[in-house]
């Protein structure tokens, strides 16, 4: 996705621009939503549980809801700093996708010996998600609807024959599709190909999907307690204290899923940093500009590139749009002045009308931003604490819609103390190599951006200093 200087180009940015006038800094999925549930009071005095979370996203919530189903009995406690779902859960763009590793190739490049076993898994998980909005009829507009992820460049298409032929062979079923089949499908000028997915990606609503799964947890038995950050974990015989501003809960175990927010357990910290990833969402489209872009299987779509975009329809027929643009500030500084991004929007949206130029006029409503937690191989990666009273799990890029669940079910086995097939994994035994401290940080990845930003201009080619990163096991995209 390029910014030429010539004049049709010129002419496409004026008119990116003019779609900004009327975007609200706003959460699409929080317009007038009557199925937001009430707060929850904060933690005051002491209380005792089997097991605290500390956390109410996706992670957190999973967490106790497994919990309760394997044991009733188990008393379960939440503490979230803000209100459930106010970090990444709440905002993402709905996209819930099977993969465990950030994307097939990605997996391939770290846990080769293991994929044809996560590829299992992580069908069984988005399979296992799909059954609990069933059986505890969440109204989260689930749709399994698939997904595109479409080359723009010829280089692209080709690495996706072999891809095809990998996950094929582990037990997925994915088809290559060329110019014309693509196009029939969605009709953009920039798709050369695609890679399709069938069956392992459902689009949800996030927000929604949040508050389901906060009603369960209540119905479960779970307490919440919102407005309450930890300031601090405290080993006090077999049990931790989990010592909140105004009271403390003391805990046989305790799980941390607190995602991009600094790690109760500051020997993790080094494995993460946030970044900035942004999103917007469309008026809805008329019949005429619906039937412009056909689009009939509602499947969610990325790009090939190693900058990426994602998008999807949502329920009224607008289009969300979103990423390629991933920004880290100096020392992870992470503040909510930074949620709104206006240089940004405008790179957005002159990549959405060359995209689908014939969308010429459409407006953007809304346009949002938030910060999200990656570590150096893109997937999510546990720990234990306190003699393993305490586990965590974070590193989820992005992709926690689905990944969420898998890994609040691995962190229980860890404090269950259960010996399953997922504790087994090489890529729950071992972590991430660990960022460098600043100020080495932020250049090093400022100029890893830059090589990639090359790589997509250049064919895919990956410079001297990538290659020397995909050595060490730390193959950066987006």
């Amino acid at each position: 996705m390029g910014s030429g200087k010539s004049e049709s180009s010129d002419k496409r940015s004026f008119e990116a621009l003019k779609s900004l006038e009327e975007v609200h800094p706003e959460l699409w999925w929080l317009d007038e939503d009557p199925l937001e549930p009430d707060w929850h009071p904060g933690l005051i005095g002491e209380i005792s549980a089997d097991l605290c979370i500390v956390g109410a996203g996706y992670a957190g919530l999973w967490t106790a809801l497994i919990a309760k189903e394997r044991n009733p009995e188990r008393s379960v406690v939440i503490v979230e700093a803000r209100e459930t779902g106010a970090g990444a859960s709440g905002r993402n763009g709905g996209f819930c996708s099977a993969s465990l590793t950030h994307g097939f190739v990605n997996g391939m490049a770290r846990f080769a010996d293991e994929m044809g076993t996560i590829e299992r898994l992580a069908r069984e998980n988005l399979d296992a998600i799909e059954a609990t909005i069933k059986k505890y009829k969440i109204d989260c507009d689930w749709e399994r609807t698939g997904e595109l992820r479409v080359a723009t460049e010829h280089w692209q298409l080709d690495a996706m024959v072999e891809e095809a032929l990998q996950r094929n062979r582990l037990g997925d079923h994915v088809e290559v599709l060329n110019q014309e089949q693509i196009q029939t499908r969605v009709a953009s000028p920039t798709y050369k190909g695609a890679i399709y997915d069938h069956d392992g990606t459902a689009m949800v609503d996030p927000a929604r999907l949040v508050w389901g799964l906060e009603r369960v947890c209540i119905t479960l038995g779970v307490k919440i307690y919102e407005n309450s950050k930890v300031r601090s974990l405290t080993s006090a015989g077999d049990e931790v204290i989990v010592q909140a501003p105004y009271g403390r809960v003391r805990a046989n175990r305790v799980a941390l899923a607190t995602n991009v927010a600094p790690s109760l357990i500051r020997s993790a910290r080094k494995y993460v940093v946030p970044v900035y990833d942004y999103v917007m969402v469309t008026e809805p489209l008329s019949k005429k500009q619906r039937a412009s872009i056909g689009w009939q299987g509602r499947e969610g779509i990325s790009d090939a590139g190693n900058q990426f975009h994602y998008y999807r329809l949502t329920n009224d027929g607008s289009i969300l749009w979103g990423g390629y643009d991933v920004i880290y500030r100096f020392r992870g500084k992470v503040a909510q002045e930074f949620d709104f991004n206006a240089d940004t929007y405008a790179t957005l949206a002159d990549h959405f009308f060359q995209t689908f130029p014939q969308l010429a006029g459409l407006k953007f409503t809304h346009a949002w931003g938030g910060a999200i937690d990656t570590c150096s191989r893109f997937s999510p990666f546990w720990g234990r604490a306190h003699d393993g009273k305490v586990a965590y799990v974070m590193g989820f890029t992005g992709l926690g819609v689905g990944a969420t669940r898998f890994g609040a079910e691995t962190m229980l086995d860890l404090l269950d103390g259960i010996d399953s097939e997922r504790t087994q994994l090489k890529m729950v035994r071992k972590k991430p190599i660990p960022f460098p401290p600043e100020p080495f940080r932020y250049p090093i990845i400022k100029f890893t951006q830059w090589s990639i930003h090359r790589a997509d201009l250049n064919g895919g080619k990956r410079n001297l200093w990538l290659r020397l990163l995909d050595r060490l096991g730390l193959g950066f995209d987006s």
